[in-house]
């Protein structure tokens, strides 16, 4: 039996990695649990000692197969921590399905297996929002390479995902539980026929909303920027200071655009020499890049950029500040800015960091005890300071309202409406690709882009300084691509819109009805005695 339950949590590891995108199938990640469920029914049932130990390590080896599977590309940033990014992840994961263990050792299976989904969503929230956010493997992001299935997600965002997932899994859970108790085959094919129906009616309505919603007319005229240039071996050398960037950048843009383009939009960090952000008005990396809308008045142009800002003495500063040696503070900023034909610059700083790149866990904790461990991939080796809420880049003639949204920013759905909320009417996804090389990570991350369109209903312009750079469409579909590895640039009519969807105005509601779920049955199995016949 323990081989056999073994098995199972292999299987259930391996399901879950080979419905996943870019390759995967996701029509697997319907039945993905059912495995690992029958598993912990078993471990459960059998009486033995340590069942809870026992159980926490097959669901640890269905975990730890999935995340090696589908994020083995952290490798190339982090090296060595990709091992401790996996084995974080997969224990998070295992907690979760150990304390469903316990519960279901107390409450009857109506109970415990509505506890199991409430509970799986509670933690992807809170995965959302801690310093060790890694919200990857949220489920809901698993249909993201087949918009045409989910695109009710701009009422439901992700979240409606999971619980997609889950109903099914349970149902079948409970459909393979009771042949296996009575070899009815008639009942078997008639659960089973019920849960295809329950994975096929949302695709039916899916289809139809993809068939029928209509893209609004206005229009921008984008033109995305790839430089292509390696962050390991190029971008960061002494000779690509701010001025030759931007001289780069402009040339590439000048071979694409016209007359009628909009937006000129660059990838993340494309200004990669650290300036005061407040001296960078008077910079010549903003005097060449304000060339082009000199010479295409009504043009904007926005890039990414790293900058600081110093603390005079005596100032207090923000919690994420770095310590100078010899005295003083500063705080680094992953940004973005537009630059346009006036004397304004409008400014966004990236707010969702990258946990040991660019985000110090628990910094005024743990910094003291362990000292500076950030990972060293070029520019300021240091923690990244943020902004409380988004900004949005308004054109000079205040048509065009972008959401500079910066790389890893692009995986948080609820996050992104926050730009939505402030008045975007398109999405300017900007990022640096590059560190994952050419492997499955910049795909996924390109693929998770297209979660926020439907979400949101916004087109997506998205600039990667090694590729994939893309527009895409307000349905969730790739209209244009530049790739991996190629320098130049994508030109591109997105369309416009102004209206908020029912997930921008609410967010993610459907995990904050789990969380409170999640609490009342926890709080009834702990002050509950132990149901005979179930534990």
């Amino acid at each position: 039996m323990t081989k056999n339950n073994l098995l199972l949590a292999l299987v259930s590891g391996l399901l879950l990695a080979a419905g996943w995108p870019v390759y995967g199938v996701p029509i697997l990640l319907f039945i993905a649990f059912v495995p690992l469920l029958l598993a912990e029914k078993n471990i459960r049932a059998s009486g033995k000692k340590r069942r809870g130990l026992r159980l926490f390590a097959h669901a640890y080896l269905a975990f730890a197969v999935w995340n090696s599977i589908t994020t083995w590309w952290i490798w190339y940033s982090t090296g060595f921590g990709m091992f401790f990014a996996i084995a974080v992840n997969s224990l998070l994961m295992t907690l979760v399905f150990w304390i469903f263990h316990l519960v279901a050792r107390k409450l009857p299976p109506k109970i415990h297996l509505v506890f199991l989904p409430a509970l799986w969503m509670a933690f992807e929230k809170f995965h959302l929002n801690w310093d060790f956010s890694w919200p990857w493997l949220n489920l809901g992001n698993g249909f993201s390479e087949y918009p045409s299935w989910i695109q009710w997600y701009e009422y439901t965002g992700t979240f409606g995902g999971d619980l997609w997932i889950w109903i099914v899994n349970i149902g079948l859970f409970k459909t393979v539980e009771h042949f296996i108790l009575t070899k009815d085959k008639k009942r078997l094919a008639l659960g089973v026929g019920k849960n295809v129906l329950m994975i096929a009616i949302p695709v039916v309505i899916s289809l139809f909303i993809y068939h029928n919603y209509t893209i609004p007319s206005p229009k921008a005229e984008v033109v995305v920027l790839q430089p292509n240039i390696d962050p390991y071996s190029e971008k960061y050398q002494m000779g690509n200071n701010n001025m030759t960037m931007a001289r780069d950048l402009v040339d590439i843009a000048r071979g694409a655009m016209d007359d009628d383009t909009d937006y000129v939009i660059a990838p993340e960090t494309a200004l990669p020499e650290g300036v005061n952000i407040d001296g960078f008005k008077r910079s010549r990396a903003r005097a060449v890049l304000q060339q082009l809308p000199a010479e295409y008045p009504g043009l904007n142009v926005i890039t990414g950029a790293d900058f600081y800002r110093r603390y005079r003495q005596g100032e207090k500063p923000t919690p994420t500040a770095n310590r100078i040696n010899g005295g003083g503070w500063y705080d680094a900023y992953n940004a973005a800015l537009q630059v346009d034909n006036t004397d304004s610059l409008q400014f966004y700083i990236k707010s969702k960091l990258v946990v040991g790149v660019e985000n110090f866990p628990f910094k005024e904790i743990l910094e003291p005890l362990l000292g500076n461990i950030m990972i060293d991939l070029g520019g300021t080796i240091a923690s990244k300071g943020i902004q409380k809420e988004r900004s949005v880049f308004t054109s000079e003639n205040g048509k065009y309202k972008a959401a500079p949204i910066i790389c890893y920013e692009s995986v948080y759905g609820e996050f992104v409406t926050g730009y939505i909320n402030k008045g975007a009417n398109f999405l300017a996804i900007i990022t640096n690709d590059g560190w994952w090389s050419d492997s499955q990570g910049h795909k996924q991350h390109l693929s998770y882009a297209r979660l926020r369109a439907i979400e949101t209903r916004r087109s997506v312009a998205r600039s990667a300084n090694t590729g994939i750079s893309a527009f895409i469409d307000q349905r969730g579909k790739v209209l244009k691509t530049l790739p991996y590895g190629s320098k130049g640039a994508l030109k591109g009519k997105i369309s416009l819109n102004e209206k908020k969807t029912f997930y921008a105005t609410y967010g993610d509601y459907i995990a904050r009805l789990a969380i409170m779920v999640a609490v009342l049955i926890l709080l009834y199995a702990i002050g509950r005695k132990k149901v005979k016949g179930i534990g």
